[in-house]
This record gives C-alpha cells, structure tokens and sequence, in this order.
C-alpha cells in the first residue's frame, strides 16, 4: 500500500508502507504513525535495520514503536537493497557492490516524510544497527543538513568514510556497542560477516574509541566525563556512559557495553549467544536513543 500526502492527524495510528521510485529502483519503507498525534510538527526518527534484516524486523524489534506512541513521534523504517545499506564498504554489502544511491534515497525519504507527514525539519533523526549502523555514521558525515542527531548501534564508521566525514554542523553523536562484539569488533577491522561476501569483508571499519575521536574533532568537544549505569539485572554485562560537550551544544555520547554482544540493548536473543553474543538489559536502545537525540534540533 502507497501513502499518499497529507496530516497524521487524519491518519489512523498504525503501520504503512509507501513505495518510492529512486535510482532506478522500487524503494520501500515503513511508516508507524503515532497513537497520540501532537499538535503541529512531528519529530521523526529513521531506524535502519541490519544487515540481512528487513525493515519490519526493525519494527518488530527495536521498540521504537512504543515510544512513538507515548512520545508522538513517526517511526521510520526503510528497507535496504538486497537486505543491506550502502555504507561505505564497497563489496563487502549487497547495495555497496551495486553501488546503490542510498544517501541519495534517505534524502528523498526525508523530504517526502517532511512535505506530506507533518514532519518538523529540525528535528529528524536517525539510527541503526550494524550494517544500518555503519550506515547511520556515513548519513551523520554527508547528509548532517537534514539530521538533528545520530544513535548508531554496533557499527562505526567505515575507514573508507573517515577522509570525507564532514558534517555541516556539530552533529549530536550517540553510539552504542558491546566490547565482546563477534560480529563487528569493538577494536575495529574487518566486519566477521557481510552481505556482500556471506563471511569476512575486507574493507575495515574504525574502533569504536576511533570513531568517538572522529566525531569528538568534528564537533569541538570538551573533555570526557565517564560514569558507570547502575546494575538493573545480573545478565553479565555492565555499562559505562562517556560524555563530551561539544560546540554549538551538540554531545558526543558512548555506551559501551562491557562483554555485549552484537545485539539491540533490550531487544530479543534474536540468535544464540554462540553466535551474536549477550543482549544487555542495562538500559534500553530505543528509549536512550531517544531521550537523547529528543534534546536536539538541527
């Protein structure tokens, strides 16, 4: 089903997907219209789903649904080429070895969400998880002029993208990853499993401490703060927050998940622990991702 234009308000709350013709192809996304539609302007956030996942997997999972409900803001999940984003890599995606357009398509999911959903244009954010979040990084660095902030999640930034990382403003940055990482590893190299060659890839992507430092240079920032969350469960994880203030009162924020696994903080065991690794139950994805980009507009 194609959405066409108009108000949330006279949508009914739910699940759409809208087809967009881009680049030569039939590109989808989800769109979760809010139970609670606010008065004026939405807020938006761009979930990007990993490698090998679908845009309803996202859905499904990442709990960005709920709090769209009680917060009221839309929910968007695209769909990647052939399960997968164009994030850098080159071969080592499906939509990276088609040389697939997909900065090019967010934009166009932007405008479109912005010209026929009510969707406030300062405040749009984006996120993802592995793939998507390698993904999410390379949208901070070329398409920061329509993002208010980014949460990427167990995926940073590509090597191949660190040259052309300029944003056109201090970027909010908050990332997400676990120090026992199988599949994208913490320390950074080679991504363990890809689309693109269905195992090892071979263009590597940063550490995470790499990548924090990237984004702390391209946003000025102060000082690190670090503090330890308090223990919710014993689930054999433990977290610690890293803070920097930036210019322009943007924030570059680290979860780092010690012994996490390649996995969404309070999302399912969507595989065994021999392959992915532990979920933590620390905290929340969503609801940390979203109390934080929630504090900033573009």
């Amino acid at each position: 089903m194609a959405a066409g234009c108009g108000h949330p308000q006279a949508r009914a709350a739910g699940d759409t997907t809208v087809t967009l013709e881009f680049g030569g192809l039939q590109r989808q996304y989800i769109v979760h219209y809010p139970a609670n539609h606010p008065q004026g302007l939405m807020p938006a956030v761009l979930a990007f789903h990993g490698g090998g996942g679908t845009a309803r997997n996202m859905a499904e999972t990442s709990g960005f649904n709920r709090l769209s409900d009680s917060e009221g803001f839309l929910a968007v999940y695209p769909d990647g080429y052939q399960r997968s984003w164009n994030d850098g890599r080159g071969g080592d995606t499906n939509a990276g070895a088609a040389a697939v357009d997909d900065v090019g398509f967010v934009a166009a999911v932007i405008d479109r969400i912005i010209g026929g959903d009510s969707v406030d244009p300062a405040r749009v954010y984006a996120t993802g998880m592995s793939n998507g979040g390698m993904f999410t990084e390379q949208l901070g660095c070329r398409l920061s002029g329509k993002l208010a902030a980014i949460a990427p999640v167990a995926g940073p930034l590509p090597q191949a993208d660190e040259s052309g990382c300029t944003p056109a403003h201090p970027l909010p940055v908050l990332e997400i990853h676990g120090t026992a990482d199988p599949i994208v590893p913490f320390d950074g190299g080679v991504v363990r499993v890809t689309s693109g060659r269905h195992g090892a890839g071979t263009s590597p992507v940063l550490s995470v401490a790499a990548t924090q430092q990237v984004w702390r240079e391209r946003d000025a920032c102060d000082a690190v703060t670090t503090t330890a969350l308090p223990q919710r469960t014993d689930d054999g994880t433990a977290v610690t927050v890293a803070t920097s203030d930036c210019a322009g009162g943007s924030s570059v924020q680290l979860y780092t998940v010690t012994d996490g696994g390649h996995t969404w903080p309070g999302g399912p065991q969507y595989l065994p622990k021999a392959i992915v690794g532990n979920v933590t139950h620390q905290f929340d994805a969503a609801e940390v991702i979203w109390r934080f980009c929630a504090r900033f507009h573009a």
